[in-house]
């Protein structure tokens, strides 16, 4: 059995808080690149020119990219060959939540109660998805998530008559309502099947994939593609002024559902799109 002491999980969830705040993915920031270069209407080519170069003074000078440093979302993949010692993982979890928010100088922007709204002055508790795998590693990803985009995330519970086209329909419509609200170009993460709240799951897991992936099931890889094509055809564009990139990648998840039920779930996400991973 392997043993992690719970202030090593501490420090390391503290350094990135700070650095997924700090540095957009490489994946993330090609993307961006490309397609500036691919943009014919210059404010679009402009406004992504912009994004770059906030992404680049921001890691340069190691602020946060964005004044909305999110809710810090953490996806824990413990395996069961590894025990956590001195101490509770979610304590040790949020604790460098408190500590990397604090010193990082990082918006605070958890309320206590969705209703009695006071601020608990320190961005915990974090929202915490354990899984626990084979092995004796312990994996930990924080990805903060900002509203402005959270805000847009819709869920549906299709029929299953609904089919294929249901599910293009709704997340295509869910990306025109949302418009320029969550500061395109967007990432998209559909979540496709399970339950109501597995299908949620999905989405927000299917935001951490890397840039240079496709779904392994050459079906829903197609429909990603298909997605991002019809996502774009919008016209939406940078910031909502117009142009070729209103979203930059589609992901999709999917996992076995009940003969009665289709559910959809899509999770849009800023252009910062922000994760960063550890195995212990």
């Amino acid at each position: 059995m392997k043993q992690i002491d719970a202030k090593v999980i501490t420090q390391e969830v503290k350094k990135l808080v700070m650095e997924a705040n700090y540095f957009l993915p490489e994946d993330v920031l090609e993307s961006l690149k490309e397609s500036q270069k691919n943009e014919n209407w210059e404010l679009a080519s402009q406004v992504i020119g912009k994004i770059v170069e906030n992404a680049e003074i921001a890691k340069n000078d190691a602020v946060p990219m964005c004044q909305d440093t999110g809710m810090a979302v953490v996806f824990v993949e413990i395996g069961q060959e590894v025990s956590v010692v001195n101490g509770y993982i979610e304590d040790a979890i949020n604790q460098g939540i408190r500590e990397g928010y604090t010193e990082g100088y990082l918006r605070k922007s958890v309320v206590i109660d969705p209703l009695n709204r006071v601020n608990t002055k320190d961005n915990t508790p974090g929202i915490i998805h354990y899984s626990i795998v084979p092995g004796d590693k312990l994996s930990i990803m924080i990805a903060p998530k900002g509203f402005g985009s959270e805000n847009m995330s819709r869920i549906k519970m299709c029929k299953p008559a609904e089919g294929i086209q249901g599910v293009k329909d709704f997340v295509v419509e869910t990306a025109e309502i949302a418009g320029p609200n969550p500061c395109p170009p967007i990432v998209i993460g559909v979540g496709v099947g399970g339950t109501f709240e597995k299908a949620a799951y999905l989405a927000k897991k299917a935001l951490t994939r890397s840039f240079d992936s496709y779904n392994e099931n050459p079906f829903y890889a197609d429909l990603e593609k298909e997605l991002l094509e019809k996502v774009n055809a919008l016209g939406i564009g940078p910031q909502g002024f117009g142009g070729k990139t209103t979203a930059l990648r589609v992901f999709i998840e999917y996992y076995p559902t009940h003969i009665a039920g289709l559910p959809v779930a899509v999770n849009i996400n800023c252009h910062a799109t922000r994760h960063k991973q550890v195995v212990l």
